[in-house]
Protein backbone atom coordinates (compact mmCIF):
# COMPACT_ATOMS: atom_id res chain seq x y z
CA UNK A 1 0.00 0.00 0.00
CA UNK A 2 1.64 3.21 -1.17
CA UNK A 3 -0.02 6.59 -1.23
CA UNK A 4 0.98 10.22 -0.95
CA UNK A 5 -1.35 12.71 0.70
CA UNK A 6 -1.06 16.48 0.90
CA UNK A 7 -3.41 18.84 2.67
CA UNK A 8 -4.62 22.41 2.38
CA UNK A 9 -6.97 24.44 4.50
CA UNK A 10 -9.62 23.64 1.89
CA UNK A 11 -9.51 19.94 2.76
CA UNK A 12 -7.66 16.76 1.84
CA UNK A 13 -5.96 16.87 -1.55
CA UNK A 14 -4.57 13.61 -2.91
CA UNK A 15 -1.53 13.52 -5.14
CA UNK A 16 0.97 11.00 -6.44
CA UNK A 17 0.26 7.31 -7.04
CA UNK A 18 -2.63 5.92 -5.03
CA UNK A 19 -2.36 2.15 -5.07
CA UNK A 20 -4.99 1.43 -2.44
CA UNK A 21 -7.93 3.80 -2.75
CA UNK A 22 -10.01 2.07 -0.13
CA UNK A 23 -7.15 2.14 2.38
CA UNK A 24 -6.55 5.83 1.64
CA UNK A 25 -10.22 6.64 2.21
CA UNK A 26 -10.14 4.79 5.51
CA UNK A 27 -7.02 6.73 6.54
CA UNK A 28 -8.65 10.02 5.58
CA UNK A 29 -11.80 9.27 7.55
CA UNK A 30 -9.79 8.25 10.59
CA UNK A 31 -7.66 11.40 10.34
CA UNK A 32 -10.57 13.82 10.27
CA UNK A 33 -12.35 11.94 13.06
CA UNK A 34 -9.23 12.44 15.16
CA UNK A 35 -9.14 16.15 14.37
CA UNK A 36 -12.77 16.87 15.20
CA UNK A 37 -14.01 18.45 18.39
CA UNK A 38 -14.87 16.26 21.37
CA UNK A 39 -17.99 14.18 20.79
CA UNK A 40 -19.53 15.22 24.10
CA UNK A 41 -19.02 18.91 23.36
CA UNK A 42 -16.50 19.39 26.15
CA UNK A 43 -13.67 21.88 25.73
CA UNK A 44 -10.03 21.22 26.65
CA UNK A 45 -8.02 24.21 27.75
CA UNK A 46 -4.46 24.29 26.41
CA UNK A 47 -1.74 26.86 26.94
CA UNK A 48 1.17 26.93 24.50
CA UNK A 49 4.38 28.94 24.85
CA UNK A 50 5.79 29.24 21.35
CA UNK A 51 8.94 30.50 19.66
CA UNK A 52 7.86 33.41 17.42
CA UNK A 53 8.68 33.20 13.74
CA UNK A 54 9.64 36.90 13.85
CA UNK A 55 10.98 38.11 17.18
CA UNK A 56 10.71 41.78 16.20
CA UNK A 57 7.02 41.56 15.19
CA UNK A 58 3.93 41.62 17.44
CA UNK A 59 2.08 38.43 18.42
CA UNK A 60 -1.13 37.46 16.59
CA UNK A 61 -4.09 39.77 17.23
CA UNK A 62 -6.75 38.83 19.79
CA UNK A 63 -9.31 38.21 17.05
CA UNK A 64 -7.04 35.88 15.05
CA UNK A 65 -9.27 33.41 13.19
CA UNK A 66 -6.97 30.51 14.02
CA UNK A 67 -7.97 30.59 17.70
CA UNK A 68 -11.68 30.44 16.85
CA UNK A 69 -11.15 27.55 14.44
CA UNK A 70 -9.21 25.59 17.05
CA UNK A 71 -12.14 25.89 19.44
CA UNK A 72 -14.85 25.18 16.84
CA UNK A 73 -13.11 22.34 15.00
CA UNK A 74 -11.03 20.73 17.75
CA UNK A 75 -12.86 21.53 20.95
CA UNK A 76 -9.80 23.27 22.36
CA UNK A 77 -9.71 26.62 24.10
CA UNK A 78 -6.21 27.71 23.15
CA UNK A 79 -4.03 30.33 24.82
CA UNK A 80 -0.73 31.15 23.11
CA UNK A 81 2.14 33.07 24.66
CA UNK A 82 5.37 34.09 22.83
CA UNK A 83 8.67 33.17 24.41
CA UNK A 84 11.57 35.67 24.56
CA UNK A 85 13.97 35.66 21.60
CA UNK A 86 17.10 34.71 23.57
CA UNK A 87 17.66 31.18 24.84
CA UNK A 88 18.77 32.47 28.24
CA UNK A 89 15.58 34.47 28.69
CA UNK A 90 13.51 31.49 27.53
CA UNK A 91 15.15 29.27 30.13
CA UNK A 92 14.63 31.90 32.82
CA UNK A 93 10.91 32.17 32.01
CA UNK A 94 10.49 28.40 32.07
CA UNK A 95 12.39 28.07 35.36
CA UNK A 96 10.19 30.75 36.91
CA UNK A 97 7.16 28.72 35.86
CA UNK A 98 8.67 25.60 37.42
CA UNK A 99 9.16 27.40 40.72
CA UNK A 100 5.59 28.66 40.70
CA UNK A 101 4.24 25.31 39.49
CA UNK A 102 2.71 26.98 36.45
CA UNK A 103 4.40 25.34 33.46
CA UNK A 104 2.18 25.59 30.37
CA UNK A 105 0.80 22.45 28.74
CA UNK A 106 3.10 22.67 25.70
CA UNK A 107 6.19 24.84 25.37
CA UNK A 108 9.28 25.27 23.25
CA UNK A 109 12.45 24.42 25.12
CA UNK A 110 16.21 24.51 24.56
CA UNK A 111 18.15 21.24 24.52
CA UNK A 112 19.93 21.88 27.82
CA UNK A 113 16.72 22.95 29.57
CA UNK A 114 14.98 19.84 28.23
CA UNK A 115 17.61 17.64 29.89
CA UNK A 116 17.30 19.56 33.13
CA UNK A 117 13.50 19.34 33.19
CA UNK A 118 13.53 15.63 32.38
CA UNK A 119 15.95 14.91 35.23
CA UNK A 120 13.66 16.76 37.65
CA UNK A 121 10.53 14.98 36.39
CA UNK A 122 8.91 18.25 35.33
CA UNK A 123 7.96 17.09 31.84
CA UNK A 124 6.08 14.11 30.44
CA UNK A 125 7.15 11.26 28.19
CA UNK A 126 5.70 11.80 24.73
CA UNK A 127 6.42 8.43 23.09
CA UNK A 128 2.75 7.49 22.67
CA UNK A 129 1.95 10.82 20.98
CA UNK A 130 3.75 9.90 17.74
CA UNK A 131 1.07 7.37 16.74
CA UNK A 132 -1.60 9.97 17.48
CA UNK A 133 -0.09 12.23 14.78
CA UNK A 134 0.52 10.00 11.72
CA UNK A 135 0.98 12.77 9.16
CA UNK A 136 3.05 15.07 11.36
CA UNK A 137 5.20 12.21 12.62
CA UNK A 138 5.92 11.02 9.08
CA UNK A 139 7.03 14.49 7.99
CA UNK A 140 8.65 15.88 11.15
CA UNK A 141 9.53 13.22 13.69
CA UNK A 142 11.82 10.75 11.95
CA UNK A 143 14.11 8.41 13.86
CA UNK A 144 16.87 11.03 14.23
CA UNK A 145 14.42 13.68 15.43
CA UNK A 146 12.98 11.35 18.02
CA UNK A 147 16.48 10.41 19.19
CA UNK A 148 17.39 14.09 19.59
CA UNK A 149 15.07 14.41 22.59
CA UNK A 150 15.32 10.88 23.98
CA UNK A 151 17.07 9.79 27.16
CA UNK A 152 17.46 6.22 28.39
CA UNK A 153 15.16 5.02 25.63
CA UNK A 154 12.32 7.43 26.42
CA UNK A 155 11.26 10.48 24.41
CA UNK A 156 10.73 13.65 26.45
CA UNK A 157 10.31 16.19 23.66
CA UNK A 158 8.78 16.60 20.22
CA UNK A 159 11.79 17.60 18.12
CA UNK A 160 11.45 18.77 14.55
CA UNK A 161 14.27 19.79 12.25
CA UNK A 162 12.88 23.30 12.07
CA UNK A 163 16.16 25.18 12.00
CA UNK A 164 18.16 25.03 8.81
CA UNK A 165 21.81 24.05 9.13
CA UNK A 166 24.48 26.57 8.07
CA UNK A 167 21.98 29.40 7.58
CA UNK A 168 24.25 32.23 8.73
CA UNK A 169 27.17 33.99 7.13
CA UNK A 170 29.56 36.95 7.19
CA UNK A 171 28.16 40.10 5.61
CA UNK A 172 30.13 43.26 4.82
CA UNK A 173 29.09 46.70 3.60
CA UNK A 174 30.40 46.71 0.03
CA UNK A 175 29.42 50.37 -0.43
CA UNK A 176 31.73 51.21 2.51
CA UNK A 177 34.55 49.17 0.99
CA UNK A 178 34.09 50.97 -2.32
CA UNK A 179 34.07 54.40 -0.69
CA UNK A 180 37.33 53.62 1.12
CA UNK A 181 38.80 51.90 -1.96
CA UNK A 182 39.45 48.68 -0.05
CA UNK A 183 39.26 45.07 -1.31
CA UNK A 184 37.17 42.36 0.33
CA UNK A 185 39.14 41.15 3.39
CA UNK A 186 40.42 37.57 3.43
CA UNK A 187 42.80 37.11 6.37
CA UNK A 188 42.51 38.12 10.02
CA UNK A 189 44.91 40.96 9.30
CA UNK A 190 42.74 42.10 6.39
CA UNK A 191 39.66 41.99 8.60
CA UNK A 192 41.36 44.07 11.26
CA UNK A 193 42.49 46.68 8.74
CA UNK A 194 38.98 46.98 7.31
CA UNK A 195 37.40 47.15 10.78
CA UNK A 196 39.79 49.94 11.77
CA UNK A 197 38.95 52.04 8.73
CA UNK A 198 35.22 51.38 9.03
CA UNK A 199 35.57 52.79 12.56
CA UNK A 200 37.80 55.79 11.91
CA UNK A 201 37.38 56.89 8.28
CA UNK A 202 33.69 57.87 8.13
CA UNK A 203 32.67 55.20 5.56
CA UNK A 204 29.06 56.41 5.42
CA UNK A 205 30.17 59.96 4.67
CA UNK A 206 27.91 61.66 7.21
CA UNK A 207 30.78 63.57 8.83
CA UNK A 208 30.23 61.88 12.19
CA UNK A 209 32.31 59.43 14.19
CA UNK A 210 29.44 56.99 14.60
CA UNK A 211 30.37 53.76 12.79
CA UNK A 212 32.22 50.61 13.82
CA UNK A 213 33.92 47.76 12.07
CA UNK A 214 32.09 44.79 13.54
CA UNK A 215 28.73 44.20 15.22
CA UNK A 216 27.74 41.39 17.55
CA UNK A 217 25.89 40.39 20.70
CA UNK A 218 26.25 37.57 23.22
CA UNK A 219 24.32 34.55 21.93
CA UNK A 220 25.50 31.41 23.69
CA UNK A 221 24.22 27.86 23.37
CA UNK A 222 25.45 24.46 24.56
CA UNK A 223 27.40 24.07 21.33
CA UNK A 224 28.50 27.72 21.05
CA UNK A 225 29.54 28.74 24.55
CA UNK A 226 31.95 31.42 25.69
CA UNK A 227 31.23 34.52 23.62
CA UNK A 228 28.56 32.87 21.46
CA UNK A 229 28.16 32.26 17.78
CA UNK A 230 28.28 35.86 16.51
CA UNK A 231 32.03 35.90 17.23
CA UNK A 232 32.68 32.30 16.17
CA UNK A 233 34.31 33.25 12.83
CA UNK A 234 37.32 34.53 14.77
CA UNK A 235 37.56 31.31 16.77
CA UNK A 236 37.16 29.41 13.50
CA UNK A 237 40.27 31.13 12.14
CA UNK A 238 42.22 29.32 14.85
CA UNK A 239 40.44 25.96 14.46
CA UNK A 240 38.39 26.20 17.66
CA UNK A 241 34.88 27.13 16.55
CA UNK A 242 32.26 25.93 19.00
CA UNK A 243 32.38 24.69 22.57
CA UNK A 244 33.42 21.14 21.79
CA UNK A 245 35.59 19.42 19.18
CA UNK A 246 33.46 16.57 17.83
CA UNK A 247 36.18 14.56 16.06
CA UNK A 248 37.46 11.17 17.19
CA UNK A 249 41.06 12.36 17.08
CA UNK A 250 40.70 15.61 19.04
CA UNK A 251 37.45 15.25 20.99
CA UNK A 252 37.25 17.65 23.91
CA UNK A 253 36.49 21.16 25.05
CA UNK A 254 37.99 23.77 22.73
CA UNK A 255 38.89 25.98 25.68
CA UNK A 256 41.80 23.60 26.30
CA UNK A 257 43.07 23.86 22.70
CA UNK A 258 46.03 26.13 21.90
CA UNK A 259 44.13 28.14 19.32
CA UNK A 260 41.49 29.21 21.83
CA UNK A 261 43.85 31.57 23.64
CA UNK A 262 44.89 33.08 20.29
CA UNK A 263 41.24 33.71 19.37
CA UNK A 264 40.54 35.36 22.72
CA UNK A 265 43.62 37.53 22.21
CA UNK A 266 42.43 38.64 18.76
CA UNK A 267 38.95 39.53 19.99
CA UNK A 268 40.45 41.39 22.94
CA UNK A 269 42.37 43.45 20.40
CA UNK A 270 39.11 44.26 18.61
CA UNK A 271 37.59 45.42 21.90
CA UNK A 272 40.63 47.41 23.03
CA UNK A 273 40.88 49.20 19.67
CA UNK A 274 37.12 49.82 19.74
CA UNK A 275 36.58 48.43 16.25
CA UNK A 276 33.65 46.38 17.56
CA UNK A 277 30.46 48.25 18.38
CA UNK A 278 30.89 48.83 22.15
CA UNK A 279 27.18 48.16 22.67
CA UNK A 280 27.72 44.48 21.83
CA UNK A 281 27.67 43.60 25.52
CA UNK A 282 24.26 45.24 26.04
CA UNK A 283 22.61 44.24 22.76
CA UNK A 284 19.99 41.53 22.51
CA UNK A 285 19.08 40.00 19.16
CA UNK A 286 16.52 42.67 18.33
CA UNK A 287 18.88 45.51 19.36
CA UNK A 288 21.63 44.05 17.18
CA UNK A 289 19.33 43.90 14.18
CA UNK A 290 18.09 47.40 14.71
CA UNK A 291 21.73 48.56 14.86
CA UNK A 292 22.79 47.14 11.49
CA UNK A 293 19.62 48.45 9.87
CA UNK A 294 20.58 51.89 11.18
CA UNK A 295 24.08 51.69 9.66
CA UNK A 296 25.92 51.23 12.95
CA UNK A 297 28.59 48.76 11.75
CA UNK A 298 29.98 47.27 8.56
CA UNK A 299 30.71 43.57 9.22
CA UNK A 300 28.51 41.02 10.97
CA UNK A 301 27.43 37.41 11.12
CA UNK A 302 23.69 37.27 10.38
CA UNK A 303 21.00 34.77 9.46
CA UNK A 304 19.67 34.48 5.91
CA UNK A 305 16.01 35.24 6.59
CA UNK A 306 16.64 38.00 9.14
CA UNK A 307 18.80 39.68 6.51
CA UNK A 308 17.22 38.73 3.18
CA UNK A 309 13.46 38.78 3.66
CA UNK A 310 11.83 42.04 2.65
CA UNK A 311 10.35 42.74 6.07
CA UNK A 312 13.79 42.34 7.67
CA UNK A 313 15.83 44.28 5.11
CA UNK A 314 13.30 47.01 4.36
CA UNK A 315 14.23 49.37 7.26
CA UNK A 316 17.84 49.36 6.03
CA UNK A 317 16.72 49.81 2.42
CA UNK A 318 14.61 52.83 3.32
CA UNK A 319 17.44 54.54 5.20
CA UNK A 320 20.24 53.54 2.82
CA UNK A 321 18.80 52.84 -0.65
CA UNK A 322 22.32 52.82 -2.12
CA UNK A 323 23.73 50.71 0.70
CA UNK A 324 24.88 47.21 -0.19
CA UNK A 325 25.78 44.17 1.90
CA UNK A 326 27.55 41.19 0.34
CA UNK A 327 28.32 37.73 1.70
CA UNK A 328 32.02 36.93 2.12
CA UNK A 329 34.20 34.12 3.45
CA UNK A 330 35.16 34.10 7.13
CA UNK A 331 38.71 35.23 7.96
CA UNK A 332 41.65 32.93 7.39
CA UNK A 333 43.88 32.40 10.38
CA UNK A 334 47.69 32.11 10.46
CA UNK A 335 47.51 28.44 9.42
CA UNK A 336 44.95 28.99 6.69
CA UNK A 337 42.02 27.77 8.79
CA UNK A 338 38.63 29.43 8.45
CA UNK A 339 35.08 28.71 9.53
CA UNK A 340 31.83 30.62 9.82
CA UNK A 341 31.29 28.57 12.98
CA UNK A 342 30.18 25.15 14.13
CA UNK A 343 26.95 23.60 12.96
CA UNK A 344 24.73 20.67 13.74
CA UNK A 345 21.35 19.51 12.52
CA UNK A 346 19.32 21.83 14.65
CA UNK A 347 16.01 20.80 16.15
CA UNK A 348 13.17 22.89 17.52
CA UNK A 349 11.75 21.03 20.49
CA UNK A 350 8.46 21.27 22.33
CA UNK A 351 7.92 19.64 25.72
CA UNK A 352 4.71 18.69 27.52
CA UNK A 353 4.45 19.50 31.21
CA UNK A 354 3.97 16.62 33.63
CA UNK A 355 0.74 18.19 34.86
CA UNK A 356 -0.68 18.25 31.31
CA UNK A 357 -0.07 14.51 31.07
CA UNK A 358 -1.62 13.91 34.49
CA UNK A 359 -4.74 15.76 33.30
CA UNK A 360 -4.80 13.50 30.20
CA UNK A 361 -4.17 16.37 27.77
CA UNK A 362 -1.73 14.48 25.52
CA UNK A 363 -4.50 13.44 23.05
CA UNK A 364 -5.71 17.04 22.75
CA UNK A 365 -2.16 18.33 22.20
CA UNK A 366 -1.59 15.68 19.54
CA UNK A 367 -4.91 16.57 17.92
CA UNK A 368 -3.90 20.24 17.77
CA UNK A 369 -0.43 19.57 16.32
CA UNK A 370 -1.70 17.12 13.70
CA UNK A 371 -4.40 19.55 12.61
CA UNK A 372 -1.90 22.40 12.36
CA UNK A 373 0.30 20.28 10.07
CA UNK A 374 -2.58 19.20 7.83
CA UNK A 375 -5.91 20.99 7.48
CA UNK A 376 -4.63 24.26 9.00
CA UNK A 377 -1.14 24.13 7.50
CA UNK A 378 -1.54 27.02 5.05
CA UNK A 379 -3.38 29.18 7.59
CA UNK A 380 -0.53 28.77 10.09
CA UNK A 381 2.28 29.05 7.56
CA UNK A 382 1.02 31.75 5.20
CA UNK A 383 -2.13 33.33 6.66
CA UNK A 384 -5.53 33.66 5.02
CA UNK A 385 -5.91 32.48 1.44
CA UNK A 386 -6.94 35.36 -0.80
CA UNK A 387 -5.63 37.91 1.68
CA UNK A 388 -2.07 36.90 2.57
CA UNK A 389 -1.37 34.37 -0.19
CA UNK A 390 -2.84 32.70 -3.27
CA UNK A 391 -2.43 29.35 -5.01
CA UNK A 392 -1.10 29.53 -8.58
CA UNK A 393 -2.23 27.23 -11.38
CA UNK A 394 0.21 24.56 -10.20
CA UNK A 395 -1.09 24.67 -6.64
CA UNK A 396 1.96 26.50 -5.31
CA UNK A 397 1.86 29.36 -2.83
CA UNK A 398 2.22 32.79 -4.43
CA UNK A 399 1.65 36.45 -3.58
CA UNK A 400 0.75 37.37 -7.16
CA UNK A 401 -2.76 38.66 -7.62
CA UNK A 402 -3.51 39.64 -4.03
CA UNK A 403 -6.03 42.49 -3.62
CA UNK A 404 -3.60 44.30 -1.30
CA UNK A 405 0.06 43.33 -1.93
CA UNK A 406 1.09 44.92 1.38
CA UNK A 407 -0.81 42.18 3.21
CA UNK A 408 1.23 39.40 1.55
CA UNK A 409 2.67 36.86 3.99
CA UNK A 410 6.15 38.08 3.08
CA UNK A 411 5.35 41.66 4.15
CA UNK A 412 5.69 43.21 7.61
CA UNK A 413 1.95 43.69 8.04
CA UNK A 414 1.29 39.94 7.85
CA UNK A 415 4.07 38.89 10.25
CA UNK A 416 1.78 38.71 13.33
CA UNK A 417 -0.48 36.23 11.51
CA UNK A 418 2.29 33.70 10.90
CA UNK A 419 4.08 33.74 14.24
CA UNK A 420 3.36 30.00 14.72
CA UNK A 421 4.74 28.95 11.34
CA UNK A 422 7.84 27.45 12.95
CA UNK A 423 5.55 24.86 14.50
CA UNK A 424 4.59 23.46 11.08
CA UNK A 425 7.56 24.07 8.79
CA UNK A 426 9.73 21.09 7.90
CA UNK A 427 11.83 22.68 5.14
CA UNK A 428 10.68 20.92 1.99
CA UNK A 429 11.91 22.46 -1.29
CA UNK A 430 8.48 23.84 -2.15
CA UNK A 431 8.16 25.24 1.36
CA UNK A 432 11.50 27.04 1.18
CA UNK A 433 10.61 28.60 -2.18
CA UNK A 434 7.45 30.08 -0.70
CA UNK A 435 9.16 30.91 2.56
CA UNK A 436 11.92 32.93 0.91
CA UNK A 437 10.37 34.86 -2.02
CA UNK A 438 12.61 37.07 -4.12
CA UNK A 439 11.96 40.81 -3.94
CA UNK A 440 13.44 44.06 -5.28
CA UNK A 441 15.09 46.89 -3.30
CA UNK A 442 14.62 50.61 -3.93
CA UNK A 443 17.67 50.72 -6.20
CA UNK A 444 16.49 47.74 -8.26
CA UNK A 445 18.61 45.00 -6.71
CA UNK A 446 16.92 41.61 -6.41
CA UNK A 447 17.35 39.83 -3.07
CA UNK A 448 16.49 36.19 -2.44
CA UNK A 449 16.87 34.79 1.07
CA UNK A 450 16.92 31.31 -0.49
CA UNK A 451 19.85 32.16 -2.79
CA UNK A 452 21.61 33.73 0.20
CA UNK A 453 21.02 30.51 2.17
CA UNK A 454 22.56 28.34 -0.53
CA UNK A 455 25.55 30.69 -0.67
CA UNK A 456 25.98 30.50 3.12
CA UNK A 457 25.85 26.71 3.01
CA UNK A 458 28.68 26.67 0.45
CA UNK A 459 31.08 28.49 2.79
CA UNK A 460 33.51 26.73 5.16
CA UNK A 461 31.92 25.44 8.37
CA UNK A 462 32.99 23.23 11.26
CA UNK A 463 30.89 20.10 11.63
CA UNK A 464 29.74 19.49 15.21
CA UNK A 465 26.86 17.08 14.65
CA UNK A 466 25.30 16.16 17.97
CA UNK A 467 27.10 18.87 19.95
CA UNK A 468 23.76 20.34 20.97
CA UNK A 469 22.98 17.07 22.78
CA UNK A 470 26.07 17.05 24.98
CA UNK A 471 25.61 17.35 28.75
CA UNK A 472 25.49 21.01 29.79
CA UNK A 473 27.96 22.24 32.43
CA UNK A 474 26.81 22.81 36.01
CA UNK A 475 25.49 26.39 36.47
CA UNK A 476 28.51 27.53 38.52
CA UNK A 477 30.96 26.17 35.96
CA UNK A 478 28.99 27.68 33.07
CA UNK A 479 29.01 31.08 34.75
CA UNK A 480 32.76 30.90 35.41
CA UNK A 481 33.44 29.74 31.84
CA UNK A 482 31.49 32.53 30.14
CA UNK A 483 32.31 35.35 32.57
CA UNK A 484 36.01 34.43 32.63
CA UNK A 485 36.39 34.66 28.85
CA UNK A 486 34.40 37.88 28.82
CA UNK A 487 36.61 39.37 31.53
CA UNK A 488 39.70 38.66 29.44
CA UNK A 489 38.40 40.19 26.20
CA UNK A 490 37.06 43.30 27.95
CA UNK A 491 40.26 43.90 29.91
CA UNK A 492 38.78 43.28 33.36
CA UNK A 493 41.33 40.51 33.67
CA UNK A 494 44.82 40.93 32.23
CA UNK A 495 45.38 38.53 29.35
CA UNK A 496 48.71 36.68 29.35
CA UNK A 497 49.76 33.07 28.94
CA UNK A 498 50.34 32.73 32.67
CA UNK A 499 46.99 34.26 33.58
CA UNK A 500 45.27 32.04 31.05
CA UNK A 501 46.87 28.95 32.65
CA UNK A 502 45.65 30.14 36.04
CA UNK A 503 42.16 30.57 34.64
CA UNK A 504 42.16 27.03 33.25
CA UNK A 505 43.33 25.74 36.63
CA UNK A 506 40.34 27.49 38.25
CA UNK A 507 38.13 26.01 35.57
CA UNK A 508 39.42 22.52 36.39
CA UNK A 509 38.87 22.97 40.11
CA UNK A 510 35.21 23.81 39.45
CA UNK A 511 34.81 20.68 37.31
CA UNK A 512 36.04 21.58 33.83
CA UNK A 513 37.84 18.28 33.20
CA UNK A 514 34.96 16.35 34.72
CA UNK A 515 32.53 18.07 32.36
CA UNK A 516 34.81 17.34 29.39
CA UNK A 517 34.99 13.66 30.36
CA UNK A 518 31.19 13.49 30.63
CA UNK A 519 30.86 15.04 27.16
CA UNK A 520 33.37 12.65 25.61
CA UNK A 521 31.69 9.65 27.25
CA UNK A 522 28.26 10.76 26.05
CA UNK A 523 29.53 11.44 22.51
CA UNK A 524 31.22 8.02 22.33
CA UNK A 525 28.23 6.16 23.75
CA UNK A 526 25.90 7.85 21.26
CA UNK A 527 28.32 7.57 18.30
CA UNK A 528 28.43 11.32 17.76
CA UNK A 529 32.14 11.72 17.02
CA UNK A 530 33.10 12.12 13.38
CA UNK A 531 36.30 11.58 11.41
CA UNK A 532 36.75 15.16 10.21
CA UNK A 533 35.90 18.55 11.64
CA UNK A 534 35.23 20.67 8.60
CA UNK A 535 33.60 21.02 5.26
CA UNK A 536 36.20 22.53 2.99
CA UNK A 537 34.04 24.26 0.43
CA UNK A 538 35.32 27.83 0.61
CA UNK A 539 35.28 29.59 -2.72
Amino acid sequence: MIFDISFSRRGCRFSGKVLAAAACLAFSSAFFAGCSASADGSVTELTVWYGPSSSDSPPPPDDWSFIARVRDELGIKLTIVPLPSSAADQNEKIEAAVRSRSLPDLFMVTSDELVSLAKRNEIARVDRMYKMMPYRTAHMYDEDAQAASSFDGASYGLSQSGSIARNEGIFIRKDWLDKLNMPVPETLEDYMNVMRRFTTDDPDGNGKNDTFGYGAFIETTVMSGGLGRRLEPFFGAFGVAGTFNMTKKNAGLNIYKEGFYDAVEFIQKMVMERVIDPNWLAYGKDDFREAWKNGRFGIMREQNAAFGLERGYKPFDEKFPDGEWILINPPKGPNGLQSVGCYTQGYRTYAVSRRAAELDKLPAIARLLEWMSTDAYYLVAYGEEGVNFMFDSDGKVTTEGLPDPELAYSKTAAAPLIQLRNMVFYNSDSELSARYPEWTTKNGKKISALSILRDMQSRPWTAALGADRLPPPPPELKKMYENGILDFVTGKRSLSRDNWKSFLAEFDRLGGKKWEAECISFAEDNRLLGEAARIDNAR
